[in-house]
């Protein structure tokens, strides 16, 4: 079996457009069913989604699949992915799902599992599903009419959320005095990211929490940081928070209205807790796209930055490989492991304020312990992902351009795993020098991978 379904983050696409279509859905249902069914007991199963219209569709199709299969189904509505992980564990379920296309529009949607101890799944339980959704022959084992599944809504799923995430911060802590600005993308995060800031003692000031099935991440969340640099700045705020649509990862804005990405976010938290002797063996893992000011920054304070793969399951796996318990993506997702087995751009919001509250100084003051060196990163839309290395022209390209940088800055050229993307990252000392890189190695990939 070749084909694939899941990407580095679960099954997306556009919506009605194979494979995010009710019948593969459906399989899926059965497929994880089967797969995650063990012995007679009563099995269960939490199902999340964010705001998106379609996700009526998914929900339906996957909780048929489920239930036919001998899954207890417990519906939850609109929630943030990592609230799934979460209640999987809260709940003792056999098996988390999460229906978002996270950051993408509207028309996309998507599907990805978590198991019991709220990881997502491992290529072979990824592979082995697969396998049983795509095979036109499949004789499913349906277990008997009397152990068919229920569904039942889960009406106090917020407040759950709520409370763990409180629970996360040092007793008796508020942000009384504190503005903020939440932009929660119409997305997941609507209607708890807002009560918890709240009820922490904050003035927020709210973004994006209407939505309509249509305007996820429209022009609004972590894609568009400069909506709230914008707000900040005319409300005077303390800092800004941009959160996707599924709320798995998070873009802070400081009091000047400066955007500040994930790596700044990890700089800053992961020597708060080495100053506390809370990071063992003062490791921090990130991927290969974060800026290599990071890894300097952690080798000068004596830690060591290890590097994945692109995904925050990547960091995930070598987080729990290498003991380490903080790690992240220059996108936002940021793993704080002590309290969460997957990003999670809320948790990591109050981890920011925590630092600030107990620091008593300025996001400013704290983002400038460590300047970035200049990074571009461009998409190009590719008709077929062909191996770089297939590919002479781009191999050529790409040595002319670590050539240039003599060894004072990195090169990496990947492809998207959830779109028909190739990406350019190029980094170094001299802004003027790696943005001309960027566009010459984006030019050789448009040109030579039509």
């Amino acid at each position: 079996m070749t084909q694939k379904l899941f990407g580095t983050d679960g099954l997306r696409g556009q919506v009605n457009i194979y494979p995010m279509v009710p019948e593969i859905a459906l399989r899926l249902g059965l497929a994880a069913g089967t797969y995650f069914r063990n012995g007679h007991k009563r099995h269960r199963v939490v199902i999340g989604k964010d705001t998106r219209l379609s996700g009526y569709v998914f929900e339906t199709a996957l909780t048929s699949g489920l239930c036919a299969a001998g899954m207890d189904v417990f519906l939850v509505g609109p929630m943030p992915t990592p609230a799934i992980s979460f209640l999987t564990r809260n709940m003792r379920a056999d098996l988390g799902v999460v229906i978002s296309a996270s950051h993408n529009p509207f028309m996309d949607n998507g599907i990805k599992f978590f198991d019991n101890d709220g990881f997502k799944l491992p290529n072979e339980a990824e592979e082995a599903i697969t396998q049983m959704v795509l095979d036109p022959d499949m004789e499913w084992n349906y277990p008997p009419f009397e152990e068919v599944g229920r569904a039942r809504k889960i009406a106090d799923s917020p407040g759950r959320y709520i409370v763990f995430l409180k629970n996360s911060l040092p007793e008796h802590m508020t942000f009384d005095g504190m503005k903020v600005v939440l932009d929660c993308a119409h997305g997941a995060a609507y209607r708890v990211a807002p009560p918890i800031f709240e009820e922490l003692g904050a003035e927020v000031i709210k973004i994006g929490t209407d939505p309509n099935g249509l305007n996820i991440n429209d022009k609004c969340g972590s894609l568009y940081p400069e909506v709230v640099a914008h707000h900040v700045r005319e409300h005077g705020a303390d800092l800004g928070l941009a959160l996707d649509g599924d709320a798995d990862r998070l873009i802070v804005v400081d009091e000047t209205g400066r955007v500040l990405d994930g790596d700044q976010i990890m700089a800053m938290c992961a020597l708060d807790m080495m100053e506390r002797n809370e990071l063992p063996g003062k490791r921090l893992v990130a991927t290969v796209m974060s800026n290599m000011a990071l890894e300097l920054f952690m080798k000068d304070h004596g830690g060591t930055l290890l590097r994945t793969p692109v995904g925050d399951r990547h960091v995930v796996e070598a987080m729990r490989r290498e003991g380490a318990v903080f790690g992240g993506e220059q996108s936002g997702h940021l793993i704080f492991y002590r309290y969460a087995t997957t990003g999670d751009g809320i948790l990591a919001a109050l981890q920011l304020m925590r630092l600030m509250t107990l620091k008593e100084k300025r996001l400013s003051e704290l983002a400038a312990l460590m300047d970035l060196l200049p990074q571009v990163l461009l998409n190009v839309h590719v008709e077929r992902k062909i191996p770089f290395d297939d590919v002479d022209a781009v191999i050529q390209a790409k040595k002319t351009a670590e050539a240039k940088l003599d060894g004072r800055g990195r090169v990496l050229l990947r492809y998207s795993g959830t779109e028909s993307v190739a990406r350019v990252m190029v980094e170094g000392e001299n802004r003027d020098l790696v943005e001309e890189l960027a566009q010459y190695l984006a030019e050789t990939l448009r040109t030579n991978l039509k």
